[in-house]
């Protein structure tokens, strides 16, 4: 696997996109030699034929990965495919035609020429898929993982494994002193740490990962580091997991994990920067969606009796409480009666029209000015509310260190897991915190806002 943007992705997934690039390009450039009447050394040396392509071609990358195609890219259903390549191209010429209409047909594709690459990336693009997942995934050559010692943490990595071959990661067996009790039922027992060196030539594996919460003593050390030095990758199944599934596993963390970690990523010249450019979207975000703003306040004014503003005490960092800002979504005094509780599905606190401003995430808008206030920022865990934060941090261990970075509109447990209203989603999303403080940068910073138009686009996680 590969780490774009502090976040793994796997080799195959970014060799589907390069390849997928080129033959868009290739099939709009092809469609330009192909279009009567068109003089492809005039289109490409004087009319910003490049150019143009590259606007199309870019439109259909993204509409692609907003319809998840590469985030699930195993072949399912080659009618469901084409359905969905048919949907990006609708979107692609949708773009093209709101363009034209704008009067920027410099950077617009020509009529024919868009209708024949079309046709072409139609046949050809569903076709390479299937292809590239014959080749390559099935050809892929697995890095074989052995396992020192077994867990329910292994499990649940073996498990996301299966779901997700294009990691291309493959667990062979593991070895353990005591097998008892011990859920292996896809993974077979091969010995005892002691046959360790012995079963190495048989076995052949390409990683060894330790998964041993009792080490020592137990744990052969010795036989380890010659295997290290002979080239074969350890490392701690904690690792692997953060790396599986983009989250920092709590129930097998140790405090030194995060103490000696020399990744952790809240460093006061990160913060610092990170105050800066939060300050600086978070005004362009106003000046940019006041209209829109104005309209949400409006329609909240006419269709139900109470303030506009929704405001509520909430944990920043540090533990310090401010107040946070929101249009409001439900009804006046919602809470009067059942004192504060958890959003749910189809919540009936909520008023019609704050069910469609929490779908279209306008509530969240007047959270830019906690934002500009330095109380806020882009990117940070969910801010929660106090009598939550005291309840919480007694029954869930590491809940106060997402305290260390303020909170945010947007967030990376908020895009990777659903709203929670049960303590173990609580567990799921601090665990994604956790991997966000753990790794907090710009670049990761931007990857979650990149994904965050995603999620709006699609109506997901709305409570």
């Amino acid at each position: 696997m590969i780490r774009l943007f502090r976040v793994f992705v796997p080799a195959s997934v970014l060799g589907l996109l390069v390849s997928e690039a080129i033959l868009i390009f290739f099939c709009y450039a092809l469609a330009a030699f192909l279009t009567p009447g068109v003089v492809p050394e005039v289109f490409f040396l004087d009319e910003n034929g490049l150019l143009r392509i590259g606007v199309v071609a870019g439109c259909v990358i993204l509409g692609i990965y907003f319809h998840d195609l590469y985030w699930k890219f195993r072949i399912q259903s080659k009618i469901l495919l084409v359905q969905q390549i048919c949907l990006v191209l609708g979107i692609a010429f949708l773009v093209q035609a709101t363009l034209t209409y704008g009067h920027l047909t410099s950077i617009t594709l020509p009529k024919w020429i868009m209708i024949f690459g079309s046709s072409l990336m139609l046949i050809l693009l569903p076709s390479w898929r299937i292809l590239y997942e014959v080749l390559v995934l099935r050809a892929l050559r697995r890095s074989r993982l052995l396992f020192l010692g077994w867990s329910p943490l292994a499990s649940d990595i073996v498990d996301r494994l299966a779901e997700r071959p294009e990691m291309g990661l493959q667990v062979v067996g593991y070895l353990a002193e005591d097998s008892a009790g011990m859920d292996s039922a896809a993974v077979p027992l091969l010995g005892e740490l002691a046959d360790i060196r012995r079963l190495i030539p048989q076995i052949k594996p390409d990683r060894i990962v330790v998964d041993m919460p009792e080490r020592r003593g137990v744990m052969p050390v010795h036989d380890l580091l010659e295997l290290r030095f002979s080239g074969i990758i350890i490392e701690e199944a904690q690792t692997l997991f953060e790396n599986a599934f983009g989250r920092v596993p709590t129930k097998s963390l140790r405090p030194s994990q995060l103490i000696f970690t020399a990744e952790l990523g809240p460093r006061p010249s990160r913060v610092a920067f990170q105050s800066v450019y939060n300050f600086s979207i978070a005004l362009a975000g106003v000046l940019i969606t006041l209209p829109l703003m104005l309209l949400t306040a409006l329609a909240v004014r006419l269709t139900s009796a109470g303030p506009i503003l929704f405001r509520q005490s909430r944990v920043g960092r540090s533990g310090r409480v401010f107040i946070l800002y929101k249009f409001r979504s439900m009804y006046r005094d919602a809470e009067a009666r059942t004192g504060a509780v958890w959003a749910t599905r189809d919540d009936p606190r909520i008023t019609p029209v704050g069910r469609w401003i929490r779908k279209l995430r306008l509530d969240e808008l007047p959270q830019l000015f906690n934002v500009l206030r330095g109380e806020m920022s882009i990117v940070g865990p969910r801010p929660e509310r106090p009598e939550f934060v005291e309840v919480l941090s007694e029954q869930i261990p590491y809940y106060r260190q997402r305290l260390c970075v303020k909170p945010g509109i947007t967030g990376w447990a908020q895009i990777n897991h659903k709203y929670g209203d049960t303590l173990e989603d609580t567990i799921v999303k601090l665990e994604y915190d956790l991997y966000y403080i753990k790794n907090l940068t710009f670049s990761l910073d931007l990857y979650i806002m990149f994904q965050t138009m995603k999620v709006m686009l699609l109506f997901r996680g709305a409570q």
